[in-house]
């Protein structure tokens, strides 16, 4: 019983969130300070300022949380400070011979140099954010585990131990082969995290931290160094002097399989990055569609469809981390497994 009432919990809350993203992702749109005459509405600047990163946290025009900026320069040394300086009334404005650039890179004005950017923006925050839940969750279950070691799971481990289940037999398992042990903490955190945020970028005002191309980047990157420091002689074999191919055709081959090893974790980069992106780019675009026609039945009409796809882009979170963790086991199953009896 206590399985079917968990799962009825988690979905009222998914359904509270999804209505809570549809109420207040207009306010997000809204720029206008109440005084003097309002300026048109601009969709693609406010779709562009949500989905890409800042050195502010802007949840709602009452609610911007500054972030601390911490920038290096040969001139100056290291200077920290908070991002609030650079804004006055919602305007860039220059602070101690800093300024922001269109994009949003910080530049000294006297020499127009860009500076070495180590700030703490709304990504990162993000990112810290999504390692504090992680680290809260697990360590939460690894102590329900330790503690009903023989027993019915019992709270978050009901909940998260299926899923890890899952990921072994049905992921990493089949991929891997009896090697799979010593990569289970990686494919785990690997999933975990990507559904994590992929979640968490769904709540109102919450940074697009898995739709950010730095973070897929990165985690392709790891992808790419665990399969290739992990490639027995096989799959080097493989690679350098394919077997059973006529001699003429290595010389084709060898340049396509070399490619191949870039264009693995290049496809991973980019599918997320795509995927998610384009996900918030959709729903804020439906959004938009009640401020450029300025109607109250366009907005309800496009908060319904919004409703609806944010029930899709749930399942989406779910489908890009599952991707991603079994291209990745599959790649790396690739380079670890026997290729002695290949002919």
């Amino acid at each position: 019983m206590n399985k079917p009432f968990f799962a009825s919990k988690s979905t009222f809350l998914a359904l509270i969130l999804i209505v809570l993203t549809g109420v207040f992702s207009p306010v997000f749109a809204s720029d206008q300070e109440g005084h003097g005459e309002a300026e048109p509405f601009n969709a693609s600047e406010v779709i562009l300022h949500h989905v890409l990163d800042d050195h502010q946290w802007h949840i709602a025009d009452w609610l911007v949380i500054p972030l601390p900026v911490i920038v290096y320069t040969e001139e100056r040394g290291l200077d920290v400070f908070s991002s609030s300086h650079f804004y006055e009334h919602h305007q860039k404005v220059e602070y101690n011979g800093y300024q922001l650039d269109e994009h949003d890179h910080i530049y000294l004005v006297e020499s127009g140099k860009a500076v070495f950017d180590l700030s703490i923006t709304k990504n990162v925050a993000m990112l810290f954010l999504t390692a504090g839940l992680m680290f809260f969750v697990f360590l939460s279950v690894a102590k329900g585990f330790k503690n009903n070691h023989g027993k019915a799971p019992n709270g978050l481990q009901s909940f998260f131990e299926p899923i890890i289940l899952f990921v072994r037999d049905e992921i990493v398992k089949p991929n891997m082969g009896h090697h799979y042990e010593k990569f289970m903490p990686y494919m785990l955190t690997l999933f975990f995290f990507i559904l994590f945020g992929n979640l968490l970028g769904l709540l109102p005002g919450a940074g697009n931290l898995t739709g950010n191309i730095a973070v897929t980047m990165t985690l392709a990157v790891f992808t790419f160094l665990i399969t290739n420091l992990s490639g027995n002689k096989g799959y080097w074999g493989h690679i350098f002097w394919t077997p059973g191919v006529p001699l003429p055709l290595r010389i084709v081959i060898l340049p396509v399989e070399i490619i191949g090893i870039f264009t693995k974790p290049f496809s991973l980069m980019i599918r997320l990055f795509v995927a998610i992106t384009a996900g918030h780019i959709v729903l804020l675009s439906l959004i938009s569609l009640a401020f450029i026609f300025g109607s109250i039945w366009v907005g309800l009409g496009s908060s319904l469809i919004v409703l609806f796809i944010n029930l899709i882009e749930l399942l989406v979170a779910g489908i890009q981390a599952y991707v991603f963790t079994m291209f990745t086991s599959m790649y790396i199953g690739m380079a670890i497994q026997d290729h002695g009896h290949d002919h």
